[in-house]
């Protein structure tokens, strides 16, 4: 989720004229602030806390959603996902790897850890620090079921520290170290591309880690190019970046005010940058300024996370954007008010899985995206360049063992 300080955000909304008298349409407004990266924190009249203790679905679907226990825990379906956690993560160091500090750090290693954990780009860091402190990190490569590759190239390019080029000709360079990036083809490597430029961001993405599990908010995005580097079968959409102090427990950046209380109810975040559906509403907005639009997802390709397991209609509207208009407002206005507090309510059992908090929580983002993770989790791993004797001893094109392999390597 972008911010003001850096790029626009997802969420589409209407922002009106204060007006003198409360209307119907007031109440509307309280519907969630969803966009493709859902900044739940905008969704709730009370800040982020632990998940409370409830169900989302009762239906006969209900096996195949998240559940929450009494004490507020998480638990998810045994469909796809297993009866509990168990996968092994290696974490590569920026020193062991040639190339991978200067994608933290800027090739003169200036860019600091704390610049890079602010806004819609705080998720590489979070990340990569929840994993190094996490039970599921190893800290062998031959027992790891994943590899997880760290970089703030989002950062570092924003703030001068690489450029296209460099970054580019950085990512080839580092993982040419990785044999075991090799050995998969890439297939148990995971990445994190945390704004809407995607993988793209990485000029050589297609050739090179296309076969990666990348981890990214804005599964729709293509920033101009001719396809989207997100593949929802084997990509993990995550949730966008919440400022801390919106999340943690006790005295929080912001306090909702009750859906009775509010006045403003509508906001727009970002720019328009020429977009149609952005340009419609804030045509809207200038048109009527009497009247309030409640946000909903106007990206039509958008997918969200945890989707497996979130039924998405229970708190949320998605609404096309050929279709922005009078018949839009129209449509909010005719909600009504107990169907508002049914999706507040259903929101507020699952916004704990917005939330990047350490292991300790029952519930938080890094739990969900653990799951996901374990779902991708192979047994077996082949490359076009990877292969294996009657012994299972595993060589490459020359016959060479594994073990053996010397960096750098020619790439998949």
């Amino acid at each position: 989720m972008g911010s003001p300080n850096n790029k626009p955000t997802r969420i589409f909304s209407l922002h009106h004229h204060n007006t003198p008298s409360c209307t119907r349409s007031h109440q509307i407004g309280a519907l969630l602030l969803v966009a493709s990266t859902f900044l739940l924190t905008r969704l709730f009249d009370h800040p982020f806390t632990t998940c409370p203790p409830s169900s989302l679905n009762h239906d006969h679907t209900s096996q195949n959603v998240v559940h929450f226990s009494d004490d507020g825990s998480i638990s998810w379906p045994q469909m796809g996902y297993g009866t509990h956690l168990s996968l092994k993560i290696y974490v590569y160091e920026e020193d062991e790897i040639d190339g991978l500090k200067e994608l933290l750090r800027g090739r003169e290693g200036k860019i600091s850890v704390d610049a890079c954990v602010k806004g819609q780009w705080g998720t590489q860091v979070k990340i990569h620090k929840l994993l190094l402190q996490s039970r599921f990190r190893t800290r062998k490569k031959e027992e790891a079921n994943l590899f997880f590759v760290p970089a703030y190239a989002k950062c570092v390019r924003m703030m001068g520290g690489l450029n296209d080029k460099e970054i580019n000709h950085t990512y080839v360079k580092a993982l040419s170290q990785m044999p075991y990036f090799r050995r998969s083809g890439g297939r148990d490597h995971i990445f994190v591309f945390p704004s809407g430029a995607g993988a793209h961001l990485f000029r050589s993405w297609a050739t090179y880690i296309n076969r990666s599990i990348i981890l990214t908010p804005e599964g729709d995005r293509t920033d101009k190019k001719d396809t989207s580097s997100f593949n929802t079968w084997k990509d993990i959409i995550i949730p966008g970046n919440v400022e801390d102090g919106m999340t943690k427990r006790g005295a929080a950046m912001a306090q909702p005010l009750p859906l009775s209380k509010r006045k403003y109810l509508a906001n727009y975040l970002g720019r328009a940058q020429g977009k149609v559906g952005r340009l419609k509403l804030i045509e809207l907005a200038k048109q009527y300024p009497d009247k309030e639009c409640v946000p909903v997802i106007l990206s039509d390709q958008a997918e969200f996370p945890f989707q497996n397991v979130i039924d998405y209609t229970q708190i949320s509207i998605k609404w096309p954007s050929t279709r922005i208009g009078l018949e839009l407002l129209e449509y909010l206005e005719s909600i009504p008010d107990e169907d508002v507090e049914r999706m507040i309510a259903a929101g507020r059992q699952v916004r704990c899985l917005w939330v990047y908090a350490p292991e300790l929580e029952s519930c938080s983002a890094m739990q969900g995206i653990m799951w996901e993770l374990q779902r991708k989790v192979r047994q077996f791993h082949q490359s076009a360049e990877t292969f294996w004797l009657h012994n299972r001893t595993i060589v490459n094109r020359n016959m060479v063992e594994f073990s053996s392999w010397k960096p750098p390597m020619p790439l998949p």
